[in-house]
């Protein structure tokens, strides 16, 4: 308690919402302004399947599904043939959201569903996963397939992240609170959650040398990567409140305890077609804890694909590897028959 509290003593931070700065790597519209997020619009047509991309609700923004070229999941799945794609822009938040909850950001994902035309093939990252999870659990009808990117569901097995969760003192996360002006800021969660990263790595993660001899352009990708790692959300205090206390103490998803928007999800009845994509060095959400989630759906065998990259969490999402490999095939499966795709490793 003493180490939390001296931490505390920095000074009060809350600073209100913030626009990001850094710029989107592919070219996008804003399709709809709702009170969580932009809906933001990467499609080349109108025709086609919808594919929207949940982007984490925690620490980042949401440049992490379109980060750079060769480390952007908006650029893989485009280059693959996907026409339709579309991004969670999560807001940073305001003093006026404060009260908002998981049952808003919900909400405000059911209304861009509708928006786009159900079904959609809906791609979680991190924790955005959990949200597409509960989303497909609670509209199953809406949701034609499922891909679940390093997602924490599971938290009965332990991580770093759920030990930190559990182990903070409820005094503690009600002063986080409270300093924020009934807001969490990002930049508090930043220097709680996340340990800064060295050079070796930010190369690991982004599976390239940056400070080779293509100096010039590895140095703008890595000034790059630790603008967005500075460039924190903040999030509202409720919101906040819920995701610490019923998703990572109680474990209410992965025990059928979840109430979403009026109704108990049950990720058995869910057989939505799901794909699991897991890093094997994953720090934030181990391979073993991504990996049981498939024990929890009722997703039938021949329905549900699991593939394990080499790389840690970040690496799911940046690494130039994992787009050369993975992303190129849940691209394909997403545009694939039901048995297109079996489980797969891709060894080390």
């Amino acid at each position: 308690m003493d180490a939390y509290l001296s931490w505390l003593d920095h000074g009060n931070s809350a600073r209100g919402s913030r626009e990001s700065a850094l710029a989107w790597t592919s070219p996008n519209t804003v399709a709809l302004e709702l009170s969580t997020m932009r809906l933001r619009d990467f499609s080349r047509n109108s025709s086609g399947r919808p594919v929207l991309i949940c982007a984490p609700c925690a620490l980042h923004r949401a440049q992490i599904a379109d980060f750079a070229a060769g480390h952007s999941i908006v650029e893989s799945l485009r280059q693959a043939g996907l026409d339709r794609i579309y991004v969670t822009d999560w807001r940073s938040a305001s003093s006026d959201m404060r009260y908002l909850s998981i049952d808003s950001y919900l909400g405000d994902l059911n209304v861009a569903v509708d928006d786009l035309g159900s079904p959609v093939d809906l791609v979680g990252l991190c924790q955005g996963g959990w949200l597409s999870l509960v989303f497909a659990a609670r509209f199953p009808e809406k949701v034609r397939r499922l891909v679940l990117v390093g997602a924490p569901v599971d938290l009965s097995i332990e991580s770093t992240l759920s030990q930190v969760a559990r182990s903070m003192p409820q005094a503690v996360l009600e002063q986080l609170v409270a300093r924020g002006g009934g807001n969490v800021s990002g930049e508090e969660m930043l220097n709680l959650w996340s340990p800064s990263l060295s050079n070796v790595e930010i190369e690991a993660t982004l599976q390239r040398p940056l400070l080779s001899a293509e100096a010039l352009h590895g140095r703008e990708l890595l000034e790059r990567f630790r603008q967005w790692n500075e460039e924190t959300l903040d999030l509202p205090g409720a919101y906040y409140r819920q995701v610490i206390n019923w998703i990572f103490r109680e474990n209410r998803i992965a025990t059928g305890r979840f109430v979403a928007l009026g109704r108990p999800i049950d990720l058995h009845e869910l057989k939505t077609p799901v794909f699991l994509v897991v890093g094997r060095n994953d720090e934030v959400v181990p391979a073993e804890q991504a990996l049981a989630t498939s024990q929890l759906l009722g997703t039938p065998a021949p329905l549900m694909h699991t593939v394990i990259e080499p790389c840690n969490h970040l690496g799911l999402f940046m690494g130039a590897g994992t787009h050369a490999g993975s992303w190129r095939h849940i691209a394909g499966w997403l545009g694939s028959e039901p048995a297109g795709f079996r489980a797969r490793t891709i060894p080390a």
